[in-house]
């Protein structure tokens, strides 16, 4: 017998989310060895540092383009063969780059475009989980401490080709090896006009139940369009201040390199604790609320900052500006989901923020020639306090959405 279900997500499962998070680390690991491939580039093919960023920046930014080409594919019955497409890609472009020196650019190149398959394909299986905020906390905390050992360990190997590029190609490997368990995505009911889940082999009920979810309505559309362009100008932002913290922190308060070294490790540290507290906390406050008080104290911790002269309080809000920032990068996200479970939404979003984040060096520096520190921060503070408005609204949206769906089933069950 054919059940009707309007709760489409899947609980959390090892296999699933070992899949997700996997696919998604693979694509997302050139972001965070940017500095090494730069050095990698530098080194191998002897051109000065400028030239060598340019290199690795045209590979991010073909990452970003391709997830966001590409996202709208990983919504429906393609998402684990754009995984495995992207990622083949990418094992082949950056192990080329790893391997011939002559195939280096081209690789680096070929090998971001296999990335943003994978990104997209990752972040759209993330909104097929229930409870997004836990889930986005478990993401975060498993990527991060995972990161965290990569860049630790590379540089106590080498900073070479076979090394950096190497390791994206592995771990481009290893998402290929556990992107079978992909969650899959809704696909669309010609006949009923809603979206029916597909059930991994693993997730079929013994009844053999479809599940079954509204269409998304020109109100959710236009919320997710809107949500991505929050996010982006949010990551401007945000990043604005990562890129320019050390030179503001130097100049200001006289924050020395071992001081800025603190403030970046303590940064980090401070992720991934935010991490873990979402997890605990999962969606126990609401969704709306914490992303609008998150971003709120945001803007006034960014604030502070262009006022602090003196060196530890510079580390220390600094510190606290970045764990807030996590926090509510894993809302914006975890809003995301929400809007719709076959990842409509979530898939382009690591696209847009690396679209977002990759111009904020010239932005922060163009505002700071302009209009000072302090007055750069104050901008960067208020972008905050008038993009609280809408990211609120949009995840009010997404709350109303979730208890429609509970009531229906509450129906249907009855």
């Amino acid at each position: 017998m054919t059940a009707i279900d309007f709760g489409t997500r899947v609980p959390l499962r090892l296999p699933t989310a070992t899949a997700t998070f996997a696919v998604g680390i693979a694509g997302y690991l050139g972001v965070n060895l940017s500095p090494y491939m730069i050095t990698a580039v530098q080194a191998a093919l002897a051109i000065d540092v400028l030239e060598a960023s340019w290199i690795v920046t045209a590979s991010l930014f073909l990452t970003a383009l391709a997830g966001l080409v590409i996202a709208p594919l990983c919504a429906g019955t393609l998402r684990s063969t754009v995984a495995r497409v992207g990622l083949t890609i990418a094992a082949l472009g950056f192990g080329a780059a790893a391997l011939v020196p002559a195939l280096m650019i081209p690789g680096l190149l070929v090998g971001g475009v296999g990335a943003g398959g994978a990104i997209a394909a990752a972040g759209a299986a993330m909104a097929a989980f229930r409870n997004p905020e836990r889930v986005a906390g478990i993401s975060g905390l498993v990527k991060g401490g995972l990161v965290t050992i990569v860049i630790a360990v590379i540089p106590l190997i080498g900073l070479a080709p076979i090394t950096v590029f190497g390791a994206l190609s592995l771990f481009s490997l290893l998402g290929l090896l556990f992107s079978t368990w992909l969650p899959a995505a809704p696909v669309l009911d010609p006949q009923a006009g809603a979206a029916v889940a597909e059930a991994m082999p693993i997730e079929v009920p013994s009844t053999g139940a479809i599940r079954i979810t509204p269409a998304p309505s020109p109100t959710v559309k236009l919320a997710g369009f809107g949500l991505l362009v929050v996010f982006t100008l949010w990551a401007v932002s945000e990043d604005s201040l990562w890129a320019m913290g050390g030179v503001m922190g130097a100049d200001q308060a006289d924050l020395t390199p071992e001081g800025l070294g603190i403030a970046l490790s303590g940064a980090t540290a401070g992720a991934l604790i935010a991490a873990v507290l979402l997890m605990i906390v999962g969606d126990k406050f609401g969704r709306a609320v914490p992303l609008v008080i998150l971003l709120l104290a945001g803007g006034v911790l960014k604030i502070v900052e262009g006022f602090t002269t003196d060196p530890t309080a510079f580390i220390v809000v600094f510190i606290a500006w970045n764990t807030v920032y996590a926090v509510a990068f894993m809302f914006f996200f975890a809003t995301s989901a929400a809007l719709d479970s076959g990842g409509r939404w979530s898939a382009p979003m690591l696209s847009v923020y690396l679209v977002g984040s990759a111009l904020t060096p010239v932005i922060g520096a163009a505002l700071i020639n302009i209009l000072g520190y302090q007055g750069f921060s104050i901008t960067l503070g208020i972008a905050s306090f008038m993009l609280a408005v809408p990211a609120g609204a949009i995840a009010l949206l997404t709350t109303r959405l979730e208890r429609t769906n509970t009531h229906h089933m509450e129906e249907i069950n009855a």
